[in-house]
């Protein structure tokens, strides 16, 4: 692997500061309609706080994110919680989503709508695809995050494909305007 790239430095100095995140809280509204077994994958779950949580849930986890400092925090959190994570450090401008099945797939506060497709092929039949991620009405009443990590309104129902969506929201959650999505596999 070559030299950091400026995104893994950005995040790697921010979480130089940082402990173990909260759960996403709309991982934590629908954990009870979660597998208690299987598979997951958190895509760019940061230092793990989601991860955690479904990893006590009971679910084989497996944390990806960019930041190597991010997945170590998510590992000591994990040893200390006497949970099993695993952990996987790639970049998703360039590296594929981890290869399947997957019973459960979490994309939280990410957004690059290329990665839909192949998150929804890595699913197993079946799996469900949780997402929550900032809409453009989010600037309302916040300058961050940038326009590019925004959806638009109403785009996260096209960005589903062939999903069965079981769940989906857009609406003011606290401070924050997301799209909020729960999504199967059709088998």
């Amino acid at each position: 692997m070559g030299s950091p790239s400026s995104d893994q430095e950005h995040w790697d100095a921010r979480y130089e500061r940082a402990v173990t995140g909260a759960p996403v809280p709309h991982v934590q509204a629908v954990l009870s309609s979660l597998p208690s077994e299987g598979r997951a994958l958190d895509l760019a779950g940061g230092s793990g706080g989601t991860a955690l949580l479904l990893a006590a849930q009971g679910l084989q986890v497996t944390l990806a994110d960019l930041s190597p400092v991010a997945l170590e925090l998510g590992r000591d959190e994990a040893e200390r919680r006497s949970l099993e994570l695993q952990t996987v450090c790639l970049d998703l401008e360039v590296e594929s989503v981890p290869s399947g099945p997957w019973d459960v797939i979490v994309c939280a506060n990410f957004l690059q709508r290329e990665l839909f497709e192949p998150m929804i092929a890595e699913l197993a039949p079946g799996g469900l695809l949780v997402v929550a991620i900032a809409t453009v009405t989010n600037f309302d009443r916040n300058e961050r995050p940038g326009r590019r990590h925004l959806l638009e309104r109403g785009e996260l129902a096209g960005l589903a494909g062939e999903l069965e969506i079981l769940q989906l929201d857009e609406d003011w959650f606290g401070d924050r305007h997301e799209a909020r999505l729960v999504g199967r596999r059709i088998e």
